[in-house]
């Protein structure tokens, strides 16, 4: 009996086991649904099926969908791991999962930074699909809209302060360029980048969010100041960090800005990519740019699609005065020179009107030194770019400021001629990249991008001239002389000297 009573015991504790287990109860599969923070409308869902202990499926976020790879269950607990980019950029995200009845604990490990604990719980059999499809206009050419004669120049409030960004911030901004001397130095734009949206009213007018409470009201404040206001949506139902989306909702948000007082419109493909294809965009973002159009206020029009489908070919089609040529930008040496002395190819797409827009300046962000900024700066100015600075005006150094608003700089990258700049030469650490300016002037930068001093000379001949040239150097601001067959000049590590040729 007492061998009985053992076997009875074990095939209990066994089919016990066998209940409890999540490997074989399916307690991974469905759909697990992470809440929004804040104003949100999305943050992530994990759509997962379960055979036994095999486990597919894919994590679902506002801009995509990701395959889950190398998942495995054990000690009641699923592990899988995404992976975004390509070699070697790639980014690996790993996750552990246990369930819990009808939530599940999620831990999240992001290479650099700590763990994060999230909660999900079971949604619906459709929870984070795509909205229905709508089919795209076809293409025709939007009128230009006569703005951004010369490339735009502001702020913006994404590589700062990302989702926290207020009302109190932006008209602290907006007091701040004005008293910092960034409106005397040509600084328009105050632009609102994502997060200040919330639902839609029973019109489907798009809301603001509690952190901004009456934009109409921050517009006035804004344009009291002399500067102009922008802000921030999709094409897609939900914009990068999962706030509403212009979708399906194009005319009525234009009209809503042009009543608001908005100036500019940062428009960021996001989740669009989960309904259309990137040969669609043109049309796609064409119908935004009619809605501004027929809005009746100037609104600068920004593409946001990070050089995508080779948009520097139908931007302007489309009513776009500017367009990212590239990825977002990050405040580092590396990001910022990938990003800046890859944009060679684009010159001839811009012009009055319509610019490659290679992303915000980082500059007094704190992850580059001085003379990495100058370089930015400099970089950006031979470039035609938008200067959009990304950093708290309120509290910006002096050295910061010289560098942003430095007249000779601005009055390169601003020249009416609107040429953008080629690369003379490189080799090696050295870059020599020109610039024709209005009345037969040159902007000349020589860069290092090295790691010790380094002499870089140009030589009158590769910009066409013959005989002498008075050289200004841009950021000594001195005249430097005249020369009879060129320039040269010592360049520190990750440097560069400025000049103006005439």
């Amino acid at each position: 009996m007492k061998g009985l009573s053992i076997g009875v015991i074990a095939i209990v504790a066994s089919s016990f086991a066998w209940h409890q287990d999540p490997a074989r109860q399916g307690a991974f599969a469905g759909r697990w649904v992470v809440p929004p923070e804040g104003d949100a409308a999305f943050r992530q869902v994990y759509a997962l099926e379960q055979s036994g202990g095999a486990v597919t499926g894919r994590v679902i976020n506002a801009t995509n969908e990701q395959p889950i790879v190398d998942a495995a269950i054990a000690d009641g607990t699923l592990t899988f791991a995404t992976v975004a980019g390509r070699p070697p950029n790639e980014r690996r995200t790993e996750y552990r999962l246990r369930p819990s009845g009808s939530s599940m604990a999620v831990t999240l490990i992001r290479p650099g930074r700590d763990p994060e604990t999230v909660i999900a719980t079971k949604g619906s059999v459709t929870a984070g699909d795509a909205p229905a499809r709508i089919e795209p206009p076809a293409l025709h050419r939007v009128p230009a809209n006569g703005l951004a004669k010369t490339p735009p120049m502001g702020w913006n409030s994404w590589n700062h302060f990302r989702a926290r960004v207020d009302d109190a911030t932006v008209r602290a901004i907006a007091d701040a360029m004005v008293t910092s001397g960034m409106k005397a130095a040509g600084y328009t734009y105050v632009n609102i980048d994502d997060t200040w949206e919330a639902g839609r009213d029973a019109s489907n007018r798009i809301q603001t969010n509690r952190k901004f409470p009456n934009m109409k009201a921050l517009a006035d404040y804004v344009h009291s100041k002399g500067l102009k206001l922008g802000i921030y949506s999709s094409p897609g139902h939900l914009t990068c960090a999962g706030y509403e989306g212009s979708y399906g909702h194009e005319e009525i948000d234009a009209k809503t800005f042009a009543a608001w007082g908005i100036d500019y419109l940062k428009y960021d493909w996001c989740s669009a990519a989960r309904v259309y294809k990137d040969e669609e965009m043109q049309a796609v973002y064409q119908k935004m740019g009619d809605a501004l159009r027929a809005s009746g206020r100037d609104i600068v029009y920004s593409l946001c699609q990070y050089g995508r489908n080779d948009v520097w070919k139908w931007g302007p089609e489309v009513g776009g005065n500017l367009w990212r040529t590239t990825g977002d930008i990050s405040d580092n040496w590396e990001s910022m020179t990938r990003i800046g002395f890859s944009q060679d190819a684009l010159a001839p797409h811009a012009g009055a009107g319509h610019w490659n827009d290679p992303d915000m300046l980082e500059i007094g962000n704190g992850g580059m030194d001085a003379a990495e900024y100058r370089t930015h700066m400099s970089l950006w100015a031979i470039l035609a770019a938008p200067l959009l600075a990304g950093n708290d005006l309120r509290a910006m150094s002096t050295e910061t400021a010289a560098v942003l608003t430095n007249p000779d700089v601005i009055a390169i990258d601003q020249d009416p001629l609107g040429r953008q700049g080629r690369r003379l030469r490189s080799g090696g650490p050295i870059e020599v990249w020109s610039r024709l300016l209005s009345g037969g002037k040159y902007a000349v930068g020589m860069f290092n991008r090295g790691e010790t001093p380094a002499t870089i000379e140009v030589r009158w001949s590769d910009l066409g001239f013959t005989g002498a040239r008075a050289v200004h150097d841009l950021w000594r601001h001195r005249d430097a002389g005249r020369f009879e067959v060129g320039y040269q000049t010592q360049v520190e590590p990750h440097g560069v000297s400025l000049i103006k040729v005439q």
